[in-house]
């Protein structure tokens, strides 16, 4: 579970601990301490493993996967992965310690390497369940720009990328996308894995507006909360129970390639299911890892933006 210590990723392990005693669940966090307190509060620590991952940085994401196969002859089978963690830049452009624009790069890049690198670990059946949200489809009217997708290349440049709210809608479309190119893939299910798409809903409070302005910051936590008799809008408890359903209930046993809100499926945007985009974010994707490797191999000292840190990545909060 990517995006752990907090927020949709905390509520969901919580779910998942009390549904089943059989469920262990790996806490992938930035910071160990938050991580570990995290696994207290879930009423279920010595059922938790807390393991460091920064999805900024693919040396941390290559040493969370050699790490984890180290450990499979102690850690419970892995029947389901979760990739929950997202960000949303909006003060300027910011970059990954690779060099690549950090929304895309924690929202899609860091999660492709992880998934890849982690298939042969699942344990069949498997279940991977990448968050979105229902702002990478223009149809909805969410007060969020539209996605501007040219190309993987394209978004992984900060100076050629579209601004921060755009950058994001447009890396919810690659979360889509991706899930589909994946689940085709893994045959549709026949290898034993499905993959598919989760919507959670605006969740106030969640964490995600935590690089917005203090007026928009105040709203957030403050005013949106009010807001949840809307059909959209849910704590990050009531998301967490549905995120956790998709990756562990029998109902959703064979269901793969769809997308979620909440636990009910609907279709996706126009261009989500675009298989000539899909595939050419595959194969740049694949191609951006290839360099990023070439550049550590050879001793390139990778470069970091300039500027206050980024907000920790948080569970995806849909609107």
């Amino acid at each position: 579970m990517t995006g752990a210590s907090s927020g949709l990723g905390l509520e969901c392990a919580r779910a998942l601990l009390s549904s089943d005693p059989g469920w262990h669940v790996v806490l992938a966090v930035r910071d160990a301490d938050r991580g570990h307190a995290a696994a207290a509060g879930t009423g279920a620590p010595d059922r938790c493993t807390v393991k460091v991952l920064d999805l900024a940085s693919l040396a941390s994401v290559d040493n969370f996967i050699r790490e984890y196969g180290c450990d499979g002859a102690s850690r419970p089978p892995t029947h389901a992965l979760v990739c929950n963690a997202g960000i949303q830049v909006v003060s300027g452009s910011r970059v990954t310690e690779d060099g690549i624009e950090l929304t895309f790069g924690v929202n899609h890049l860091g999660h492709f390497a992880l998934v890849r690198g982690l298939l042969d670990y699942l344990a069949r059946p498997a279940r991977i369940v990448v968050v979105s949200s229902d702002t990478h489809d223009p149809s909805k009217v969410k007060g969020m720009p539209a996605p501007a997708y040219t190309s993987a290349a394209a978004l992984a440049q900060p100076a050629t990328g579209p601004e921060g709210r755009c950058r994001y809608t447009t890396s919810k479309l690659c979360n889509v996308m991706f899930a589909y190119e994946m689940d085709r893939r893994l045959g549709a299910g026949t290898q034993g894995v499905t993959v598919n798409a989760f919507n959670p809903g605006l969740m106030p409070g969640s964490g995600l507006a935590r690089d917005y302005g203090r007026v928009q910051r105040f709203a957030s936590r403050f005013v949106m909360p009010a807001l949840r008799v809307l059909p959209q809008v849910h704590s990050t408890r009531e998301s967490g129970a549905n995120l956790a359903a998709l990756a562990s209930d029998p109902r959703f046993e064979h269901l793969t390639g769809r997308y979620f809100d909440g636990l009910k499926e609907i279709r996706s945007s126009t261009d989500s299911y675009d298989r000539a985009k899909a595939l050419e974010l595959w194969q740049a994707s694949e191609r951006l890892l290839s360099e990023i490797h070439e550049r550590q191999t050879s001793g390139t000292v990778s470069r970091r933006s300039e500027g206050p840190p980024p907000p920790a990545p948080a569970g995806d909060a849909g609107g």
